[in-house]
């Protein structure tokens, strides 16, 4: 009987526990996965390829020595340095073109105060040097000066109506005397250009034709008409400004000064002369133009 007793308390413990085993929550365990992680360097395997040359040859590769390398860099440097020299000296240009332009003249030498108005046209040549800069431009330009007075004996009562008479005592009447005349002038200039800017001075050679008129003895009658001139060449400066306003024009403002020394108006056929000797007078100029470069070369 107690034999029995046991059996069924073992029995009833082990279902217990069986049962309990069913209704046990299962247990998660927590896993650490750990990664392993390795950097590789990149290696590139050069490979010569295969292929026919058909005719092409190629240097062998040769290793510079530093000397070697050190002369190569000296030699460089020394190229470019002749090349930028001849950069320079291709700046060195000749350019040329004409002008044109109106201006205004005064002279001490007569009594009318009133300026003359004239035109002038002409042509000129430049070099340029160092950067290109720097300029040498050389001009022939033609002026003609219009009246801006006029003595006419047979008109009105002049200063210088009356006779005149030559050192052999031949006798001479004023007819007629203005200033309107041509002028010449050769003139080197010298220029520097800053952007579009050109600033420059000058020396100018002048020649200037006056004319007066009087009656001469012919056959010992005073009744040919025949002019007296002064043909004179004279040494003056100028200084100016020129502005580019296109890639050929140029506006240019310029002032020019000049001394004649001891003017006369003579005639060839006459010994006489209506200025006093060792006289000076001055003549000034302001003129205004445009310059057109035709070609450089």
């Amino acid at each position: 009987m107690f034999l029995k007793k046991i059996l069924f308390l073992f029995l009833i413990i082990t279902v217990n526990f069986s049962f309990a085993q069913r209704h046990k929550k299962k247990k998660v365990d927590t896993v650490y996965v750990y990664e392993k992680v390795v950097i590789y360097d990149t290696v590139y395997l050069m490979k010569p390829l295969k292929f026919k040359q058909k005719g092409l040859i190629f240097p062998e590769a040769k290793i510079q020595e530093a000397g070697k390398i050190h002369d190569l860099y000296k030699k460089e440097t020394e190229k470019q340095k002749v090349s930028k020299i001849a950069q320079l000296s291709k700046s060195i240009t000749f350019q040329y073109g004409i002008e044109g332009g109106i201006g205004l003249k005064k002279t001490n030498w007569t009594a009318e105060r009133n300026p003359q108005i004239g035109e002038n046209l002409g042509l000129w040549i430049s070099k340029s040097f160092f950067n290109s800069q720097f300029f040498l431009l050389l001009s022939a330009n033609g002026y003609y000066w219009h009246s801006s007075f006029d003595l006419d004996a047979n008109k009105e009562d002049t200063y210088l109506n009356g006779f005149y008479f030559t050192e052999d005592d031949k006798p001479l009447l004023f007819q007629r005397f203005n200033n309107k005349h041509f002028e010449y002038v050769f003139q080197l200039k010298f220029i520097y250009e800053w952007k579009n800017i050109r600033p420059f001075a000058g020396i100018t050679v002048n020649r200037n034709t006056y004319k007066m008129q009087f009656l001469v003895p012919e056959s010992n009658v005073l009744n040919k008409l025949d002019d007296f001139s002064s043909n004179q060449t004279n040494i003056g400066f100028s200084l100016g400004l020129q502005y580019r306003i296109l890639k050929r024009f140029l506006l240019s403002a310029e002032y020019q000064q000049y001394h004649m020394k001891n003017i006369s108006l003579k005639n060839s056929d006459f010994d006489f002369d209506i200025f006093k000797t060792n006289n000076t007078f001055a003549e000034r100029k302001i003129n205004v133009g445009i310059s057109y470069i035709i070609s450089k070369f």
